[in-house]
């Protein structure tokens, strides 16, 4: 027994669902995400980018093969593949202008920590490494060269007052729950619990919605 029939047997509704449907759901999935937060997410690592890049290549190579052909049938479905591929090609831009957006926003404070850099997929932390170095090669030519040594760095934390931005975890995000849930909320004045049920709606701060998140009791929206 392989690991297809394993899961076929635990979820055979959504296993019957076919790998591209899949795919295209979770690159949905991970961009309404990434729109959603304040703050970078781990990048998909179970070879998703993999899989919906050799999607759109193929999908290339066929519109290629197609184009000039003047069967009206053919040219109909020319268009629809040429529509798919444009949708696959404005979720993957999308999501990855958001994740470097995120990173240039706030470069030190990813690259500074190791749990934070595992987030970022090897590209992105050599384009982030080298963004950095450019940038501080800049000040340093600019106006860093000027100040006294112990004061050109980006990173300091003298003084228990850090240098480095970082995102704002109390921003707000929408969540659907997947399941019945208690809802640790903090307020401004106040901190309670709300009881939720599976499919309620909820806007909260990123930093209490984040634990539901990751323990798959809930979705961005």
């Amino acid at each position: 027994m392989d690991i297809d029939d394993i899961l076929r047997e635990v979820d055979p509704v959504s296993h019957q669902i076919p790998q591209e449907t899949r795919d295209l759901q979770d690159l949905t999935r991970a961009w309404v995400a990434e729109r959603s937060t304040p703050e970078l997410l781990a990048w998909p690592s179970n070879g998703l980018f993999e899989r919906i890049n050799d999607k759109i290549k193929r999908q290339i190579e066929r519109v290629e093969e197609m184009t000039g052909d003047m069967d009206p049938k053919t040219n109909f479905a020319l268009i629809v593949i040429q529509t798919e591929l444009e949708r696959y090609k404005y979720l993957v831009r999308s999501f990855l202008r958001t994740r470097i957006a995120k990173i240039d926003k706030h470069l030190l404070h990813y690259i500074s920590n190791d749990n934070l850099r595992t987030r970022m997929s090897q590209i992105e932390e050599a384009y982030a490494r080298r963004h950095q170095l450019l940038l501080h090669n800049h000040y340093l030519n600019s106006f860093l060269g000027t100040f006294p040594p112990t004061m050109q760095n980006l990173n300091d934390t003298a003084g228990n007052i850090s240098m480095i931005d970082s995102p704002d975890l109390d921003s707000a995000v929408f969540i659907r729950l997947l399941k019945d849930a208690e809802i640790e909320c903090h307020g401004v004045d106040v901190d309670g619990v709300l009881t939720g049920k599976e499919g309620d709606i909820v806007i909260l701060r990123w930093s209490d919605a984040k634990s539901l998140v990751e323990k798959g009791d809930a979705e961005l929206v």
